[in-house]
């Protein structure tokens, strides 16, 4: 058994290499290779435990993602067991893949629900998860300007800057929200989820709405006027997302949209579901984070390790 840090895992994972895995998760679900289980979370005063877990029958490996929050701690951690031996095959260090499949779910999504000639992006946030949404979206369209709009003016600053510098697009500040919003074909909501971020009368036929940021019922990016004004809803897990979503939980329950009726990006990947049919059509993707989506970035990332020689090995009796 190998243990990897943080470090090490850096080089072994690039972003397509983490959207083509994320795809490949969703389509095994699709095929009914690979499972997942929705986030359980053990409330405690002033931190929570969170634990994700999932199998790949064509990965051979069952795993989970551990990760406890304090409020200026995170301690987060893959473990990938062999599905046949019992045997732990791997723990890995989990910040940064968690913020590589999180952008890589929203290009996959992306793909197939963006219009083709998406060429404008509009983000709420500049914080860490935000720089691998802006990569993982222009590895998928040809992106030529973002605006960013954030509460904080001198992160955002400095996010287009290095933004600017890292995607080799034109990256700057929006002056307000609907700025963000009016001329951009791709919405991305990457923040803490304090509120609505922006108006959903100010949305436009055609755009693409990829509202990743939250995962929890008292939070919320979008209010209730985006989700009726989408065209398709389309969600990482309708498990998760029943337990998870605070931004489309108040509109099931009043009456305004109807689970039956929200796609599993699971089965647009597949073709069981259409995705976008027009340009004109507003679509929404809800991301809230899969087990899957860790544990196939996880095993590319063991292998990788395992072929250059690197990662710490830690004696493990077999079972």
């Amino acid at each position: 058994m190998i243990y990897l840090s943080e470090e090490q895992i850096r080089p072994l994972l690039t972003m397509e290499q983490a959207i083509e895995q994320v795809e490949h998760a969703f389509a095994a679900r699709a095929a009914g290779r690979a499972f997942d289980i929705p986030r359980q979370r053990t409330r405690m005063p002033g931190a929570h435990l969170h634990i994700l877990q999932g199998a790949s029958l064509d990965l051979n490996l069952a795993g989970f993602k551990a990760y406890y929050v304090l409020p200026h701690n995170h301690t987060s951690l893959i473990q990938l067991i062999n599905r046949e031996t019992g045997s732990l095959e791997a723990i890995l260090e989990a910040h940064w893949i968690g913020q590589m499949r999180t952008g890589a779910a929203t290009a996959v999504a992306a793909k197939y629900l963006a219009r083709e000639d998406s060429g404008v992006v509009g983000m709420f946030g500049s914080g860490r998860q935000a720089v691998t949404q802006l990569e993982a979206i222009c590895k998928v369209r040809d992106i030529r300007e973002v605006k960013v709009y954030s509460r904080n003016p001198e992160r955002l600053a400095k996010f287009c800057e290095a933004m600017s510098s890292k995607v080799g697009r034109r990256v700057r500040p929006a002056a307000s929200p609907q700025e963000a919003v009016e001329g951009s074909d791709i919405l991305i909501t990457i923040t803490r989820g304090a509120g609505p971020v922006f108006d959903g009368r100010w949305l436009e036929p055609g755009q693409f709405i990829a509202a990743a940021g939250v995962n929890a019922i008292d939070r919320r990016e979008l209010d209730t006027e985006t989700i009726q004004r989408a065209d398709l809803v389309v969600v990482d897990s309708r498990e998760v997302a029943r337990a998870e979503s605070g931004d489309l939980l108040p509109a099931v329950e009043a009456g305004l949209l109807y689970w039956e009726s929200i796609a599993d990006m699971s089965d647009i990947v597949s073709g069981r579901r259409e995705g976008r049919t027009l340009d004109s059509q507003i679509i929404l993707f809800e991301s809230h984070g899969m087990a899957l989506q860790d544990i196939y970035c996880g095993a590319f990332i063991l292998e990788a390790a395992r072929a250059r020689g690197i990662g710490a090995a830690l004696p493990m009796d077999k079972p």
